[in-house]
C-alpha cells in the first residue's frame, strides 16, 4: 500500500511541475531564449585606421564577412557579456579577439544564444586573412579577394566564395566545406567528419581534398594536380581537368569520374568500385583483388593506374 501512495504523490509532484512550466512558458509566449541565464548584448567597433591583413581569434561564434556600403570599416558583435571581444588595428592588421572574463561559477547556467561576429570592409583586396575558432560557421562571399587565406576551426561548417592569389587552407575537424566560383593560386582543404563541394573553381597550382571520414564532390574543376587522401568516404569528380596528375586515395570509399582527365592518373581504393569516363586515352594498369575490371584497351597516352582490393573498375574514354 505505502509504495502505491508514494507512486501517486510521484506523479501529482510531476504533473504539478508540468503544469508549472507549462505557466511560465506561456508568459514567456514559449520563447526558451528568455530562459537563458547568459546575456548577450550587441556592440559595434568602428575606427578608421588602414589595414590590409585581417586576424580573428575566437571561440564561438558565426562570422560573416560584408562588402560595406559606405565605405567604413566596422566589426559587429552579438556577444557574451562577459566574453567579449576586442578590435584593435595593429601593424597593418585588423585583430579581433574574444576576452573571457568569467569565473568558474558563470560556466554554469542555461545558453540559448549564438554569438555572431559581422565584419563590414571597405575595400576587397586584402594581403591576407587568418580564423582560428573552435565552433562556429564562417561564411565569405564573392565579393573579396586575398593575397593568402587560412581558417581553421573544430566544429563548423565553411561557406568560402572569395579568391586567393596565393594558398587557401581550411580545416574543419566536424563540418562542411563548401568552396564555389572562385580561382587561387593554390587549395588545401581538409575535413574529418564532415563534405567538401568544390564547384567552379581554377588553381594555377594543386588542390589538395583530404577527409577522414566523409564525402567529397568535385565538380568544374581545373589546376595543376588533383591530390585526394582519405579513409572512409566516396569522392565524385565531374569537368575535372588536371594538367600534371589526378591522384586518388580511399580505404573505404567509391570513386567516380565522369568527363575527366590529366596526363597520368592514380587511383586508389581498398574497398570501393571505381567507374567513370576520361577524355583522352592512356595506358591503363588495372587490378582488383574481388571484382571484375573493364578498361579500354589504349596503347597511347598517359598511365594510368587504378587498384582496388574489394570493388569493380570500369572505365570508358569519351
Amino acid at each position: 500500500m505505502s509504495r502505491r501512495i508514494w507512486l501517486i504523490i510521484a506523479a501529482s509532484l510531476m504533473l504539478i511541475g508540468c503544469v508549472i512550466f507549462a505557466g511560465v512558458m506561456t508568459v514567456l509566449k514559449w520563447d526558451f531564449t528568455k530562459l537563458s541565464t547568459v546575456k548577450y548584448e550587441t556592440n559595434t567597433y568602428e575606427f578608421s585606421e588602414v589595414f590590409h591583413s585581417i586576424s580573428m581569434k575566437t571561440d564561438t561564434a558565426d562570422i560573416t564577412f560584408v562588402l560595406s556600403d559606405d565605405g567604413k570599416c566596422k566589426v559587429e558583435c552579438y556577444e557574451n557579456i562577459k566574453r567579449k571581444h576586442s578590435v584593435t588595428v595593429a601593424e597593418e592588421t585588423l585583430e579581433i579577439k574574444e576576452n573571457d572574463a568569467r569565473s568558474l561559477l558563470d560556466h554554469i547556467g542555461i545558453n540559448f544564444g549564438s554569438p555572431k561576429i559581422t565584419i563590414y570592409l571597405p575595400k576587397v583586396e586584402y594581403a591576407s586573412l587568418s580564423i582560428e575558432e573552435s565552433t562556429g560557421n564562417v561564411k565569405i562571399p564573392k565579393d573579396f579577394q586575398f593575397g593568402d587565406v587560412a581558417v581553421s576551426l573544430s566544429t563548423g561548417d565553411v561557406d568560402f566564395r572569395a579568391s586567393t592569389l596565393n594558398q587557401t587552407k581550411i580545416k574543419t575537424s566536424t563540418g562542411n566545406v563548401h568552396i564555389e566560383n572562385v580561382s587561387a593560386g593554390s587549395m588545401e582543404l581538409s575535413v574529418s567528419t564532415g563534405r567538401i563541394t568544390v564547384t567552379g573553381v581554377s588553381c594555377e597550382g594543386d588542390l589538395e581534398v583530404n577527409v577522414t571520414t566523409g564525402k567529397a564532390y568535385l565538380t568544374d574543376v581545373t589546376c595543376k594536380n588533383v591530390i585526394s587522401s582519405g579513409d572512409t568516404g566516396d569522392i565524385s569528380l565531374k569537368d575535372v581537368t588536371a594538367v600534371e596528375k589526378i591522384s586518388i586515395q580511399r580505404s573505404t570509399g567509391d570513386v567516380l569520374l565522369d568527363n575527366c582527365d590529366s596526363y597520368e592518373l592514380m587511383i586508389e581504393t581498398d574497398t570501393g568500385d571505381v567507374t567513370g569516363s576520361l577524355l583522352s586515352g592512356k595506358i591503363f594498369l588495372a587490378r582488383t583483388d574481388t571484382g571484375k575490371v573493364d578498361v579500354p584497351d589504349s596503347t597511347a597516352g598517359g598511365k594510368c593506374e587504378i587498384y582496388t582490393d574489394t570493388g569493380d573498375i570500369k572505365i570508358t574514354i569519351k
